[in-house]
Formats: structure tokens, sequence, C-alpha cells
């Protein structure tokens, strides 16, 4: 069954070409491994929550922009799998610099449980 890798941040609105970069040069390491597809979806019409909302849940700055994204995999089994092997290649090594700051980022895995088109 279909599994999805969900993913918010805040991205700095001048980084906005530099986490580009950082998301195409990104994908053939998760294509590699099994992602059908990666979506990144810039915030363009997000509204303030009188609760919370993705600038609330990310401590989005005034000069950042929320980021919604999402992996496709065939199944959770190849999401694990993807996700260890990544680990196991970064282990002691330090993490590539990021266009973001990734202590603000959360993420989680998915079964679609409603699918239309």
């Amino acid at each position: 069954m279909t599994y999805y890798s969900g993913f918010v941040l805040a991205v700095p609105t001048a980084n906005k070409q530099a986490f580009i970069d950082h998301a195409v040069e990104s994908w053939p390491i998760f294509k590699k491994r099994g992602a059908i597809r990666m979506i990144e979806g810039w915030g363009e019409d997000v509204p303030h929550g009188k609760e919370t909302d993705f600038y609330r849940a990310t401590k989005c700055k005034d000069d950042e922009t929320p980021l919604f994204s999402w992996i496709e995999w065939p199944d959770r089994d190849t999401a694990d799998k993807a996700f260890a092997a990544m680990a196991e290649d970064f282990e002691g090594k330090e993490m590539p610099e990021m266009p973001f700051d990734g202590m603000r980022m959360f993420w989680g895995g998915f079964t679609p449980i409603v699918d239309e088109s």
C-alpha cells in the first residue's frame, strides 16, 4: 500500500532558490531507494489560525515561508529501509548544510485512508 513521508518546515524566503536546488539535488537519493515522487510546496496562501497554524508549528519568522512537502513510496517497508540506509550513509559524517533550520522541521509517515481522483 502506498505510503507518504510528510514534512513541514520554515525556509528563509531569501533562500527559496537554494532550497529548490537542495531539493532537486536530494531527489536522486530518494529515487534510487524506491521513492515514487517528491513534492515540495512553497507556502503561498497560508492563513494564520486562531489556535495553531503552519507559522506557529515551525516557529516561522517574518522573513521565512512555510513549506509543506511529501515523498510518495510504494509502501512503508520501502520508506523505512530508505531512511535507514540514508542514516547509515551519514553515520559518522557531518550533515551537509541545509538552507533552513532543520530543528524546526517536523515530519511523519502516513498511510492513505482516502484516495480519490
